[in-house]
């Protein structure tokens, strides 16, 4: 193997099994074991990678992953964002295809390049955005209608990498017991 690569990397047949893609149930007791067995030791490499804490952190603050990553399932990962405040947005799939047709345009986003941009021709706008001039235009003329662009919330900050690894370590940590 080389070492140079993360876990998950050259142990990507136990990363990628279908035993631990989300919603996938092993119906046999053979099956039950090892998936338990594949978490067992996706878990292991993940605790020994030097990349944990940022890999978490991306899995948690940036995307919404499936699978198996930073050492903790994607219930796990919903949970750290519910007790961190975090909202990641799905990822628009289109944009990476490159499919457009019958798209929605942000309006508010086609106002701000223009702002930004107020010497551009709106063909260069459009290029950019993937819709035609006239698109453009429609979307300018609403947001004029509107009495302008809403103004934008502020971010939040965001939890920092060794924030995410503590978390979900709390998160993984068994509960104490209370003696009766």
């Amino acid at each position: 193997m080389n070492d140079q690569l993360a876990p998950c990397v050259n142990a990507s047949n136990v990363f990628l099994h279908p035993l631990l893609e989300d919603g996938t149930s092993a119906n046999t007791r053979a099956e039950r074991r090892e998936q338990a067995m594949l978490r067992a030791q996706a878990e292991r490499l993940c605790a020994d990678c030097p990349m944990l804490a940022q890999c978490l952190s991306d899995a948690v603050v940036k995307h919404d992953v499936t699978g198996f990553v930073g050492g903790t399932t994607r219930r796990q990962r919903q949970e750290i964002r519910a007790r961190l405040g975090v909202r990641v947005e799905a990822d628009d799939m289109d944009v990476y295809a490159g499919v457009n047709s019958g798209r929605q345009f942000d309006r508010y986003e086609i106002h701000r390049m223009r702002q930004a941009n107020p010497d551009q021709p709106l063909s260069v706008i459009a290029q950019k955005v993937g819709c035609s001039v006239s698109t453009v235009k429609r979307h300018l003329r609403r947001v004029e209608q509107e009495g302008g662009a809403p103004a934008l919330p502020q971010p939040s900050a965001m939890p920092t990498p060794d924030e995410v690894l503590a978390t979900a370590r709390a998160l993984q940590s068994p509960a104490p017991r209370v003696a009766a």
